[in-house]
């Protein structure tokens, strides 16, 4: 499905997600050295681990009031509010006031999310549904590789500018939205929901979501992608633990001499650098390579390259045998995410998909508050125990989707 064939929506949301994107990763890389450095490292470091729980109640919410007021109305509420917490974050006086703006914006965006992956799906016929969920993480990975080489910049001298600029593109967002996209809920959804008060409205999403909660298939899903993604999360946690301490400095060409020489720390922001572009690359020849493949053998594909190829980084140190075991584990990561979106879009329920799609994204919060065990059990493992532990998680997550399809196979059959 090319690009120019799509739907207007989706569109107009590409070039906006994908521009906001590149102006998120120049500010978010460097968030938690700037409140390290105004409030303390301590205190920064307990003060991160609020945003994903907010995170989280954003999801839930949005995913649950988009399958009842629609997807429009959600986008334009969380690209608002966005806006309004960039600008209170460009004006403010103090660290506290940024750290509230910075709670803000990624409770907005995490409102936002579920009605917009479910726009995608309600738009794209599911044989189609890969591929359009790659493009949009390739346009999304295109900011992630040069966001934070502009921030290193822009961050910490024009911060101000780079705020405001943030709340301009979003704002700029909102008014296309508002004028350019379309509402896409199902007609059966619509149909479902009746107008109802406030109270009784939290009462009854909450009543849907344990009924999702209590979806055994969906459950072993959930368990399944938590195990899954420890593995893939460790390019930001044990990686540059082990890398920094463990590879010694080296020639980038030995055959050459030894005139660019690469610190352990340096080897880690090429091996991250390396990661972005392959995502940016390859993503999309990667989904049309398995695109015929099975989501089950995708999954287990994918967890068995990141656990693997993450296995093998501490086997030796290498600059050239760490590249070549990054291509392992980044190509892990990159078949997954457009199969996780698509099998939520053809599992769930037309009436409930963006609380399904909401009740996804638990997954990712879920697993970043497990994966950092492995930077805790660091001082007292050696690197081979971190590693051995790193692919035990990606071995039970197969084991777990190898349940999870013949689970889904026999609901099928009983349908």
């Amino acid at each position: 499905m090319r690009i120019r064939m799509w739907d207007n929506n989706l569109k107009v949301r590409l070039v906006g997600e994908g521009l906001f994107n590149m102006l998120f990763w120049m500010y978010f890389p460097f968030i938690t050295v700037y409140f390290g450095s105004a409030l303390g490292h301590r205190a920064a470091g307990l003060m991160m681990t609020v945003p994903p729980i907010f995170a989280m109640l954003g999801s839930l919410i949005g995913g649950a009031l988009a399958d009842r007021f629609g997807r429009r109305p959600l986008m334009l509420a969380g690209a608002l509010l966005q806006t309004a917490m960039f600008a209170v974050f460009a004006m403010s006086p103090s660290p506290w006031i940024d750290y509230l703006a910075f709670v803000g914006i990624g409770f907005g965006g995490a409102v936002y999310r579920p009605a917009s992956s479910a726009m995608v799906a309600d738009l794209v016929p599911a044989e189609e549904r890969r591929e359009a969920f790659a493009t949009f993480a390739t346009a999304n990975n295109v900011g992630a590789v040069l966001g934070p080489a502009l921030g290193a910049v822009f961050f910490f001298h024009y911060r101000e500018a780079l705020l405001w600029t943030c709340a301009a593109v979003l704002l700029l967002y909102f008014v296309a939205i508002f004028f350019l996209v379309r509402e896409t809920m199902p007609a059966s959804a619509r149909r479902a929901k009746d107008a109802t008060s406030i109270p009784r409205l939290f009462r009854e999403q909450r009543r849907e979501y344990g009924v999702i909660f209590r979806d055994r298939v969906f459950l072993v899903y959930m368990l399944a992608g938590v195990f899954a993604l420890i593995p893939i999360m460790q390019l930001d946690l044990y990686l540059p633990v082990y890398m920094i301490e463990h590879v010694p400095t080296q020639a980038l060409f030995p055959g050459l001499g030894e005139t660019l020489r690469l610190t352990g720390t340096e080897v880690y922001g090429w091996i991250v650098g390396f990661n972005g572009l392959l995502f940016v690359l390859f993503i999309l020849p990667a989904t049309r390579w398995f695109g015929h493949w099975r989501e089950r053998d995708v999954f287990i594909l994918s967890s068995l390259l990141a656990g693997v190829g993450t296995f093998l980084v501490g086997l030796h140190s290498n600059l050239w045998y760490l590249f070549f075991v990054t291509i392992l584990f980044t190509f892990g990561e990159m078949v997954r995410s457009p199969v996780t979106q698509s099998f939520i879009s053809r599992y769930a329920p037309e009436h409930a998909r963006a609380q399904y799609m909401a009740a996804d994204s638990l997954q990712n919060t879920i697993g970043k508050f497990l994966a950092p065990v492995t930077v805790f059990l660091a001082g007292w493992l050696a690197p081979l125990g971190i590693f051995s532990l790193i692919l035990l998680f990606s071995l039970v997550s197969i084991g777990l989707y190898v349940k999870l399809f013949r689970m889904d196979a026999a609901a099928q059959r009983t349908q």
